[in-house]
């Protein structure tokens, strides 16, 4: 497979900043609770390049489109199923236009999330099925002009190796995150130390592969620091939630500030990760000071879980499913905002 712009810029940089949130800032841009976003990039094209550009003047490297669930099995619970290529090729295209407007250059990433089904055995959803709808989507975004993949909040390896081979169909370069939530393993089990083995065994591996979303930003680089762990070579994405979310006045606000945010991108870069950004409740805000950060702040070498619960706040759980011992979740938590 030929370089491409997503892999030169992993190999000029130490880091790269990643985008925030799309469904938060999508929701401040008026989207209604249960409309699917991706029906925006038809009926709201410019709500969709405003959220693009407002990644890309915070200082983000690159930005997910607007197409998580833009795959068949998602689309169905809005009687869309059959437009899961063109949705998600609209997605690609509205970034496209805006990442190229920009003297600097800007990566796209095709964001495809779950299928929201469970893989067989356990459920009804078979490989097939499953490369088929991806495929159709990866098909589509690459029409569209993205320049990698991005598999995202995945729970299941199976449903992950089914990802990367429809990527490998499309002929495209792909990075995987999963999202690890349940005493730092993913829904179905998964911990850090699986993913940075098993991606390794994929006929087609991703470009970087990591961690996104989960519950707060200091799991989340515990996870970043059980990749590191694994002595893997492969970049390591963080893209952690600003914040622990609070229910406030009708509305999920999540507690995260900037200035913690801009700690957390520092962090995770010590961890280990190269690819760095926010994921739920992180707005352009959180992102200016974040880029500033990894910019002017010089590293203090790879920090201990001690450091990362003082500086974040706590662990949710005890463990992280691989056999550590970190510090209790209410030990000298100092969380700001």
């Amino acid at each position: 497979m030929t370089s491409t712009l997503f892999d030169d810029l992993l190999a000029r940089r130490d880091w790269l900043l990643a985008d925030g949130a799309t469904g938060t800032n999508l929701f401040n841009l008026g989207l209604g609770p249960g409309d699917p976003p991706e029906f925006w990039n038809e009926d709201e094209p410019d709500k969709i390049r405003a959220l693009y550009r407002g990644s890309v003047d915070a200082g983000s490297d690159l930005f997910l489109t607007n197409s998580f669930g833009s795959n068949a099995s998602r689309l169905k619970l809005h009687q869309a199923q059959d437009r899961a290529y063109e949705l998600s090729k609209l997605a690609a295209e509205l970034g496209r236009e805006v990442a190229d407007a920009e003297s600097r250059p800007i990566v796209v990433a095709g964001s495809m999330g779950p299928t929201g089904e469970i893989m067989a055995p356990m459920g009804s959803l078979t490989h097939e099925i499953a490369v088929e709808m991806f495929h159709e989507q990866a098909e589509g975004l690459k029409a569209g002009g993205a320049d990698v993949l991005w598999v995202e909040t995945i729970s299941a390896f199976e449903e992950l190796k089914a990802a990367s081979e429809a990527c490998g169909m499309a002929g495209m370069p792909w990075v995987g995150t999963m999202s690890f939530d349940t005493a730092g393993r993913t829904m179905m089990g998964v911990t850090s130390a699986d993913l940075a083995k098993q991606v390794e065994k994929l006929p087609h591996k991703p470009a970087a592969f990591g961690a996104n979303c989960g519950v707060g930003a200091s799991d989340l680089l515990r996870t970043v620091l059980g990749f590191s762990a694994q002595g893997t070579e492969r970049p390591i994405v963080a893209k952690g939630n600003a914040g622990i979310p609070k229910y406030v006045d009708g509305h999920i606000h999540y507690d995260g500030t900037p200035e913690l945010m801009a700690d957390y991108a520092v962090l995770a870069r010590d961890c280990g990760a190269k690819i760095i950004g926010g994921c739920c409740g992180t707005a352009p805000a959180h992102l200016r000071q974040m880029r500033e950060a990894l910019e002017t702040r010089p590293s203090n070498g790879r920090p201990s879980l001690e450091v990362i619960a003082d500086t974040l706040g706590g662990f949710s759980s005890a463990d992280d499913g691989t056999g550590d011992a970190p510090p209790k979740p209410e030990r000298r938590r100092r969380r700001r905002g």
